[in-house]
């Protein structure tokens, strides 16, 4: 029943992002890694925006271009580490990357509000390459219209045997069937 809750729940959201703009479906598309039906529905949330809500100029190329806080929940028993993706689900060349981080510990809740583009953080936090071809964070930056960001948080039952500055693709192989749980916050921005 459990199971079955979980998998209902990830269907509804991934249902209701599609719902909310025309295009790829936020959290549910082909750059995803495919849900596991034992996952764990994690909750995400920012004190920057709430669920597609407009991204503060501040956290963009067109401000500060500094990363937003983001927390969620526990993950469930086992998880080893945790893994943060944000990608523009609406860039004209298909999904654009624009924060990879991986190998955080088990017991962090959150990345605060800028953090720094170090490809390693003190905690051991690893960070990779953006699709600016940049470590770390680099916000919003469409050319034009609206578009939606999707900040993924994945629970992870392993570390990743990766170094620092792996590109996305590299870590969601490396994550293959070793996912837990994962939960999503989508906001927008536009031009």
């Amino acid at each position: 029943m459990k199971t079955n809750s979980h998998r209902w729940r990830y269907r509804t959201v991934c249902f209701t992002l599609m719902l909310i703009a025309t295009g790829l479906a936020a959290g549910c598309g082909p750059e995803e890694p495919p849900p596991n039906p034992d996952e764990i529905w994690l909750q995400v949330h920012s004190t920057a925006f709430q669920e597609v809500e407009i991204i503060p100029a501040k956290y963009t190329c067109d401000g500060d271009d500094i990363s937003p806080q983001i927390g969620w929940q526990e993950p469930p028993a086992g998880t080893q580490s945790l893994v943060l993706i944000v990608d523009d689900l609406n860039a004209p060349g298909g999904v654009f990357t624009h924060w990879v981080v991986y190998n955080m510990p088990p017991t962090r809740r959150e990345l605060p509000e800028g953090v720094p583009t170090d490809s390693r953080l003190e905690d051991g936090t690893l960070q990779g390459k953006n699709d600016f071809n940049k470590i770390g964070y680099r916000g919003p930056c469409p050319p034009s219209g609206t578009h939606r960001y999707r900040f993924m948080v994945l629970a992870l039952d392993t570390m990743l045997s990766l170094e620092a500055e792996a590109s996305k693709k590299q870590v969601m192989e490396a994550m293959e069937g070793h996912i837990l749980g994962r939960g999503i916050i989508t906001a927008i921005y536009e031009k």
